[in-house]
């Protein structure tokens, strides 16, 4: 699944000159949560609803202290940049310049992780240096409720020792899986754990990457924290 699978389009969109007033109205009118900006067709922004937070209207804007000169060149204050997103009355002086967008064949998960890398929870579509579409938090949970994400049909289930292999794949590939405390078995679907395991977390994780293989019964778990393993020893 990729970007043009998960995107909503057309896009709402707006001009760089546009009121700020009138583009918070527009996400509450579209019910939305973020708007490009555009010049001349080109994209050169976007405004989020967080873009809108700190304004003179609401008396929420950010304030800055009065720095000595020195400081200022050490580290200038953000205080100018600050007062236009608070006061400025055009989308161009709130908007977000830095511009996370993607293309029609971006693949989810690398969607994904721009989400999770830059905290952001919407990504412009562009092809052709215009905006096609726009790809939001809102998209990718529409998607998994619909079930397009994976192939949601009926399985076929497994054998006991098929069960197993499948599983300790799964296991193996994860990072927090330690084999050497503990040990698999599976018999008519029920899948026990026996030895040891570091965390509580560990133990429901391994448990719920048993749960989804396919003709597992029941998962029976037998392992004891390795924090009681000296007094075992």
């Amino acid at each position: 699944m990729d970007a043009r699978d998960l995107m909503t389009s057309p896009v709402v969109c707006v001009a760089r000159h546009t009121p700020v007033l009138q583009v918070a109205a527009l996400l509450r009118e579209q019910r939305i949560g973020g708007v490009p900006v555009l010049e001349e067709g080109r994209l050169v922004g976007i405004v989020t609803e967080k873009d809108l937070l700190h304004r003179r209207e609401l008396g929420t804007e950010l304030r800055s202290h009065r720095q000595i000169w020195w400081r200022r060149v050490v580290a200038p204050s953000q205080g100018p940049q600050w007062y236009i997103k608070s006061h400025g009355r055009r989308a161009e002086h709130v908007m977000t310049r830095q511009i996370v967008a993607v293309r029609p064949e971006t693949p989810v998960r690398e969607i994904m992780q721009l989400f999770d890398t830059h905290r952001i929870g919407r990504v412009p579509v562009l092809e052709d240096e215009r905006v096609v579409g726009i790809v939001t938090c809102a998209d990718l949970v529409k998607a998994l409720a619909q079930g397009r994400w994976v192939d949601t049909g009926p399985q076929a289930e497994l054998g006991d020792e098929a069960i197993r292999a499948r599983l300790l794949s799964e296991l193996n590939a994860q990072d927090w899986w330690n084999s050497g405390f503990c040990a698999v078995d599976v018999e008519d679907g029920v899948v026990r754990f026996k030895g040891f395991v570091e965390t509580e977390w560990e133990r429901r994780a391994s448990c719920v990457a048993a749960q989804n293989v396919p003709g597992v019964r029941r998962v029976e778990d037998e392992r004891q924290p390795t924090a009681e393993l000296p007094s075992l020893l």
